[in-house]
């Protein structure tokens, strides 16, 4: 999570008094995708071989579905991995971009002066983390632990509480 005091994207713009990018965490990288993957088939493939071998082929090919069921399941895992979100603050606004993974993009704007960011207590695994405004809410970082939550609760509220200072504006 990226919190800068204050930024300047390009210079054009209003300063970014707080930008984050959320996204999933995956532990299994590609390296370590593709040695699980060579273990487990090298699993299937013996035990495979040794039913092929005592006359039970049938249940081979139990064991090559088996090997495409695991290697489809992190396929799909993986793909649910480039989602992400951004968290924009500027004085102005603070703007929420969502990216699914099939590349489709939603956006939300709140005022920072009246924003409400609430976590419900105790934070836990289906905790949720709700920005709300004028009667509008919006559900963010929703795929984090519940330590993330708590974490970028905090900053965001920090943000939120310089931003809403007197003079801030007019600081950038």
């Amino acid at each position: 999570m990226n919190a800068p005091a204050m930024t300047v994207a390009d210079g054009s713009g209003p300063p970014v008094l707080f930008n984050a990018v959320l996204h999933p965490h995956r532990s299994l990288g590609r390296r370590g995708f593709a040695i699980l993957m060579a273990a487990v088939a090298l699993v299937s493939l013996s035990v495979a071989g040794a039913f092929y071998v005592g006359g039970a082929w049938p249940i081979a090919g139990l064991y090559g579905l088996d090997l495409a069921f695991v290697f489809w399941a992190f396929r799909v895992n993986y793909r649910h991995a480039r989602r992400r979100e951004t968290v924009r603050l500027t004085p102005d606004s603070l703007t929420v971009e969502r990216h699914d993974p099939g590349g489709a993009r939603q956006s939300w704007s709140f005022q920072p002066y009246w924003l409400t960011v609430s976590l419900d207590e105790p934070p836990g695994r289906h905790s949720r983390l709700t920005l709300s405004s004028h009667g509008r809410s919006l559900v963010v970082g929703s795929f984090l632990s519940p330590d993330e939550r708590q974490d970028f609760a905090r900053a965001l509220r920090a943000a939120l509480a310089r931003a809403r200072q007197p003079g801030q504006a007019a600081d950038g």
